[in-house]
């Protein structure tokens, strides 16, 4: 079965009378993704944090051991597909595949192939063409919301507060955490985020793009190249409230978009588009955004 979306995860929440916001089923679509298994284990009339807790923090919370044994259960030999997952939640921007033998410390060859297609083919990770077209630039990520929220909370961690998440949920020590999780959130819903730009009918292709020539450099996430003659170049934020452009950040951006067009020579438009929870405060660095998503549109 195909992960829920997050439309789907909230009719499947009401339907078992679990009563979350957006914001929240959201957050929970961070942790457990759209599997239905780990969304039917949420308890009626718990707040999300508590619900984290019985399961993940728990001493006999049912998903404290889920990593290991889903891993075990699906590959043999599964400790080399672990070290892969490892590897790319060490680098949450994605990894190139020599960068993969790096990290890992796994050998080049076959094997590696194989693994990455499993792990792919069964949805943990995904691999997604550089901008530029070079194969070989290919970039890999972890995707599986679980595994990124087990090997950075509860992995070979000696958890002995029980209510771990309830008592930091908030923490800013977990807003990198959040804004790499909520992006995963937003790649799964691209055709959403189409859709509410209003380009679902337009032919595009999905693609990120990393900087080689330029110092400093850029990346970019999430590129949505469309044959109309635009660009998207999708920012993703997670915030409690309507996200506020710094003057430092609008530089940040301005420089994406004129190192991306030096090194592609592209002759497309290059359109900023912000995907947030609650949209972006009107100020005097906000006119670099020409559209924007938020958890209204990632709900469509």
């Amino acid at each position: 079965m195909l992960p829920f979306t997050l439309k789907e995860t909230e009719s499947y929440l009401n339907e078992k009378e679990i009563k979350l916001g957006r914001y929240r089923i959201c957050e929970a679509y961070m942790i457990f993704g759209g599997v239905p298994y780990y969304l039917s284990l949420l308890g009626k009339g718990l707040s999300l944090p508590q619900n984290v807790d019985a399961l993940c923090f728990a001493e006999d919370g049912m998903l404290r051991g889920e990593f290991e044994e889903l891993y075990a259960t699906l590959f043999k030999n599964s400790e080399k597909y672990v070290k892969v997952v490892i590897a790319l939640c060490s680098k949450t921007k994605g990894l190139t595949r020599d960068e993969i033998i790096k990290e890992s410390g796994l050998a080049s060859g076959g094997g590696l192939t194989k693994i990455l297609e499993e792990l792919e083919l069964c949805g943990f990770i995904r691999s997604y063409p550089n901008y530029s077209m070079n194969e070989s630039l290919c970039l890999y990520q972890l995707t599986d919301p679980f595994s990124l929220f087990h090997l950075r909370f509860i992995n070979n961690k000696r958890l002995k507060n029980p209510r771990f998440w309830t008592t930091n949920i908030d923490n800013p020590s977990l807003t990198a955490w959040k804004g790499y999780a909520f992006e995963q959130v937003c790649f799964s819903h691209s055709e959403q985020i189409k859709q509410a730009l209003g380009i679902s009918m337009i032919s595009t292709e999905i693609s990120s793009w990393r900087s080689r020539q330029s110092s400093p450099g850029a990346q970019i996430d999430l590129l949505i190249d469309r044959k109309d003659g635009i660009i998207n170049l999708c920012e993703m934020k997670y915030s409690k409230a309507e996200y506020a452009i710094s003057a430092k950040e609008e530089q940040l951006l301005r420089n994406k978009v004129m190192v991306f067009e030096s090194e592609t020579h592209t002759k497309k438009s290059v359109h900023i588009t912000m995907v947030t929870t609650y949209g972006v405060v009107q100020n005097s660095h906000s006119g670099i955004v020409q559209s924007e998503v938020t958890l209204e549109g990632l709900f469509k």
